[in-house]
């Protein structure tokens, strides 16, 4: 009568057992789930801050070499200024035989003024819009020049070459304001600093330059001082 009783619990143990085992399989394998997943979580952390160190890295190497082109800009442009005012100090000529110094003596007063002002500025880049003090254009360079001197110019070099008296070509005097183009429809203006010499905002190659007449002859000019 009791080996009935003996195989029902025996029975019972044995399913007992064996949820117990299947519940422990599942606990492992959910473990070992969890561990493959902070595995794979690590490994694209690592990945991550390796990019991330990768593009800091790219980023400062662009960083200096922008700090590098800025500081070679600001070098030529001390040079060139330089050369100019040693030009001015020796009265070297230029390629038609002109002397740069006398370009600056001959001129006196607010007409002097200018000059110097404008030929500080050789050197600077040539922006459209450009008002100044490290980057021009034309009409821009100009208005501020003469403004050193109390002058209140237009601001466009279509207004600026009607805004004195025209003068001859031949009968230039330092501080004349040059233009290119018609009387009131000018689309460049300069200033005429002596001795066949100009001084410029022509363009975002070239930035403000101090050339010869010949180098881009102008249309007229006016005279307001």
């Amino acid at each position: 009568m009791e080996l009935p009783t003996l195989t029902a619990d025996l029975a019972a143990q044995v399913a007992q057992s064996a949820d117990v085992t299947q519940q422990a399989a599942a606990s492992y394998e959910l473990q070992a789930e969890r561990d493959a997943a902070a595995a794979k979580a690590a490994k694209q952390a690592e990945a991550d801050l390796a990019e991330a160190k990768k593009k800091a890295e790219e980023e400062k190497k662009k960083a200096e070499e922008a700090a590098r082109k800025a500081a070679a800009e600001r070098a030529s442009r001390t040079a060139e200024r330089a050369t100019l005012s040693a030009s001015a100090d020796t009265g070297s000529s230029d390629s038609s035989g002109s002397s740069l110094g006398s370009s600056s003596s001959s001129a006196t007063g607010s007409a002097a003024a200018v000059i110097s002002f404008v030929q500080s500025q050789v050197g600077d880049a040539y922006v459209s819009g450009g008002t100044g003090p490290n980057s021009w254009d034309c009409s821009g360079l100009v208005q501020a020049a003469f403004k050193q001197v109390g002058v209140d110019l237009p601001r466009v070099s279509q207004a600026q070459s009607t805004a004195g008296t025209q003068v001859g070509l031949g009968n230039l005097q330092p501080g004349d304001i040059l233009y290119w183009g018609g009387a009131g429809s000018a689309y460049h203006v300069g200033v005429y600093v002596g001795d066949g010499m100009f001084v410029g905002a022509q363009n975002p190659s070239t930035g403000v330059v101090l050339k010869p007449l010949s180098y881009d002859p102008p249309s007229g000019a006016v005279r307001v001082l």
